[in-house]
């Protein structure tokens, strides 16, 4: 048996928001997410800025095993594939 589903929601992690209201308002507003990278000693790199995800709570969206199992990339997808079946109803 061959079962498809389709995710009509969405949801986001992005440098202007963790969810989709807060992005879209920095979009409409033109607020840039690039800012001086934090993350890491960019010093020796000609470029310092990035867009990088900041006041991420993944324990919103995942277990502590979870999180113990999962690099933040993974984290932040996971979030948002929830938020988006969440906003799906």
């Amino acid at each position: 048996m061959n079962v498809r589903a389709v995710i009509t929601g969405m949801g986001a992690v992005t440098p202007l928001g963790n969810d989709i209201a807060t992005t879209w308002k920095a979009v409409q507003k033109g607020t840039s997410g690039i800012r001086a990278i934090t993350r890491f000693d960019a010093s020796s790199f000609s470029c310092r800025l990035g867009g990088e995800i900041t006041n991420f709570d993944p324990r919103a969206y995942l277990s502590a095993k979870e999180m113990q199992k999962t690099d933040p990339f993974i984290r932040y997808a996971l979030a948002a594939s929830r938020m988006a079946v969440e906003d799906a109803g």
